[in-house]
């Protein structure tokens, strides 16, 4: 009997589907299952394909196209139409791709495989129904759209794994994972799942030549389906020990492409039986070809965060040694575009005199250059700095050695005018415009707490007061460094008080999240004002009834419990970026808009346990001076005194200090021809407080009492301190006075009861 009377008889037919020529080849009784006369016949392509349903011939053609790729049978189901549309029969088609090599060198495919008639079930019987579209279509897209987006999301390595470790494939799942890379000639495994840590030891280091069929995957670039334990142990005897002790019965290894390279492997084991359907294989070959990107992506990603990271730690100094009755701590935290390195910096520099400086500073921009910048400006000022010179001189030079590298690059003698005009697709315009840098460096003395400050254009410090009490530190400044090489730098000098701390931040700190400076600093405040960052020893119960509205806790020897500085600067990172990882939850969304550098600075104070049983509470204290050209200043001096008096009992007291206030440093403007100095001190118990408030200046003049007029605009300064102020006085100096009052804290008055 012929073969073709034996495929006749099952109702099989033959076919021949030359790719390259276009043409299919039909035995007469596979003419028939499609409909047409029943004698062999030679047909287009295009009158073939009229014959399927157009959403099969949309799956046989990425199930062909995956065969193809993987040098396996390709099967289908297939519903034949007639010329009116209506659905004739559902075949199976079974057929072997071949390779054809073209006469111009060029290769294609020929498809050589049978097609076969199946029963559909008929309605109400139980006979299973698995055509291919349905349910199962529908589940597997929605897995390979959730699969796309997790694998896209993973930002590392480790989330990669994870995230394919969690997959559920429908309607089959592996049990057991494994990622091997290959790197020259050998394989090693990056990660796996399912299975224990030291399963991996004979497979972290195994040459490409291993008769294992992660290697021949990685060495074919073909993936390999092994159905059950006896298609392992008859393709791979050698290997088929190390398989066998995980008690898997069904194998797939799937190469990891990426650009048409085989970066590594995947396998996925089973503990039931898989069958590996064209359905089954074009969801783990789709899954491990997004494996592969997002292992690349992450590969690049990691790389990129390792260079910038160790770019950013190279520049950024250490601390250094402790230094005694000082405590410090410091953050950097880079943008989150690009590169993620930046222009912000800080330092602390030894001095030759046994101080030492903290210096902060930014310099414009969030690219390598302004990375450049910053690392060469850093190591400028500490050059001066450890010459010996003041911190006025520090920024002048600085600022003179910004301006001329700014200018040295913007015109490079190396390059004609020509070569950057052929260049200027290339080359970043940007790159070589003129920058400028903000700084603070502040010089300290750790045994008095002696703080000498200049700025160029940099957020003023911020004093965080021994009670909690927070004031913004108003310092004299300059331009920023870079922008007129001659500008002066007037230096401010003030004492860090035992168990104050002083903050110095970048404006990355306080304007992220579309806040501007008022406002930054307000949720700044909240945070250094608050107890959340108090060394342990300061519980909850501690401060009970003792905050004054500070949110700081007392300890029982009346006095704060120091700041855990660390702490401290963590939460005011996070205040600002929200969560620190994309996993959890906050109040905020993270965000990177801008480089943020944070410098903390506590002067420690008397220990309570060695103090007396009730000592004082500890006086808060500001000093500000108000210069001759800087009138403007007269308003911080108001906001100053305030700040000063957050929790005071008597709000009419406060405004009469701030009114008294601005009449003295007034008057020290107009009447003479030196600055005033301001020193304001708060001292006493919640309630029982004393606020002394002295401006001094150079003049010998004293004040004196007047008759103003009704419409005098001046005259009344010493009618205002014998109405407002519970004692008052002017006290000679050796060179100038100093004016001073006195207020008693008291309660408000209730009004006056109404007969």
């Amino acid at each position: 009997m012929r073969t073709e009377d034996v495929l006749a008889a099952i109702a099989t037919g033959l076919w021949r589907w030359d790719n390259a020529s276009g043409t299919v080849t039909l035995d007469s009784e596979a003419a028939r299952l499609l409909g047409l006369p029943t004698e062999p016949v030679v047909l287009p392509e295009v009158a073939v394909r009229s014959r399927f349903h157009p959403v099969d011939w949309n799956e046989i053609n990425g199930i062909v196209n995956l065969a193809v790729a993987e040098g396996t049978l390709a099967e289908a189901r297939l519903r034949i139409m007639d010329v009116d549309g209506r659905v004739l029969r559902t075949v199976r088609s079974r057929s072997k791709p071949m390779e054809k090599r073209a006469a111009d060198g060029s290769t294609d495919y020929e498809l050589i495989g049978t097609i076969q008639e199946i029963a559909e079930p008929q309605p109400g019987t139980t006979a299973a129904h698995t055509p291919i579209t349905g349910d199962w279509r529908r589940s597997r897209e929605a897995f390979l759209l959730d699969a796309g987006r997790a694998l896209a999301e993973a930002r590392s390595t480790a989330e990669v794994l994870r995230v394919a470790a969690s997959l559920s494939m429908p309607g089959f799942s592996p049990d057991g994972l494994a990622v091997f890379g290959a790197a020259g000639d050998r394989l090693s495994i990056i990660g796996h799942h399912g299975h224990d840590p030291c399963d991996e030891g004979p497979f972290t280091d195994m040459p490409l030549e291993t008769d294992y069929p992660a290697a021949e995957v990685v060495r074919t670039g073909r993936a390999i389906y092994l159905p059950t334990p006896d298609e392992y142990r008859r393709r791979f005897p050698a290997a088929w020990p190390l398989a066998q002790r995980f008690d898997r019965v069904s194998w797939a290894f799937l190469p990891l492409i990426v650009a048409g390279r085989t970066m590594g492997a995947w396998m996925a084991a089973f503990k039931h039986p898989a069958s590996f359907s064209p359905d089954e294989r074009s969801v783990l070959t789709t899954v491990a070809r997004m494996l592969a990107q997002a292992l690349q992506r992450a590969g690049v990603a990691e790389s990129e965060r390792e260079l910038t990271t160790g770019l950013q730690r190279s520049m950024m100094p250490q601390l250094g040694p402790e230094i005694p009755g000082m405590r410090i701590a410091a953050r950097y935290v880079p943008t989150g575009g690009g590169l993620q390195v930046g222009g912000d910096w800080y330092d602390m520099i030894p001095l030759p005199s046994g101080r030492f400086a903290l210096v902060i500073g930014d310099v414009q921009g969030h690219d390598v250059r302004a990375a450049g910048l910053m690392g060469q400006l850093r190591i400028a000022v500490r050059a001066y700095a450890s010459e010996g010179h003041r911190p006025d001189a520090v920024l002048s030079r600085a600022s003179r050695f910004l301006a001329g590298l700014c200018s040295s690059q913007e015109s490079d003698p190396y390059v004609d005018g020509d070569a950057r005009a052929r260049d200027a697709d290339v080359r970043d315009s940007d790159f070589q415009s003129p920058r400028f840098a903000t700084c603070l460096y502040v010089e300290c003395d750790p045994k008095t707490g002696l703080l000498e400050v200049a700025r160029a254009g940099h957020p003023d410090p911020a004093i965080r007061m021994a009670d909690g009490t927070v004031l913004m530190r108003p310092t004299a400044g300059g331009l920023p460094l870079g922008i007129d090489p001659d500008t002066d730098y007037p230096t401010t000098r003030f004492a860090l008080e035992p168990g104050e701390t002083m903050m110095l931040c970048t404006d990355g700190l306080i304007e992220t999240g579309g806040h501007d400076l008022d406002t930054g600093w307000a949720r700044l405040r909240a945070v250094l004002e608050s107890d959340a960052h108090e060394s342990p020893s300061t519980g909850a119960g501690a401060g009970a009834g003792t905050g004054a509205g500070t949110g700081a806790g007392m300890g029982t020897a009346g006095l704060l419990e120091p700041p855990h500085l660390e702490r401290l600067a963590d939460l005011l990172v996070q205040a600002v970026h929200g969560p620190s990882s994309h996993h959890t939850t906050g109040p905020l969304a993270d965000r990177r808009e801008d480089d943020i550098a944070v410098v903390l600075l506590c002067r420690e104070a008397v220990d309570h346990r060695t103090a007396p049983p009730h000592p004082a509470r500890p006086a808060r204290r500001t000093v500000l001076t108000v210069a001759q050209v800087e009138p403007e200043r007269i308003a911080g001096a108001r906001q100053q005194i305030r700040e000063l008096l957050h929790d005071w009992a008597d709000p009419d007291q406060v405004d009469s200090a701030v009114l008294m206030v601005s009449e003295m440093v007034t008057n020290v403007l107009t009447h003479t021809d030196g600055d005033a100095l301001l020193v304001a001190e708060a001292v006493g118990e919640l309630g029982a407080r004393r606020l002394r408030v002295e401006v001094a200046d150079g003049s010998d003049e004293l004040p004196h009492r007047r008759q103003p007029g009704e419409m005098s605009s001046s005259g009344r300064g010493v009618l205002l301190m014998e109405m407002l102020a519970d004692a008052w006085g002017v006290d000679p100096r050796g060179e100038g006075k100093s004016i001073w009052f006195e207020l008693h804290e008291q309660s408000k008055t209730d009004a006056d009861p109404v007969f």
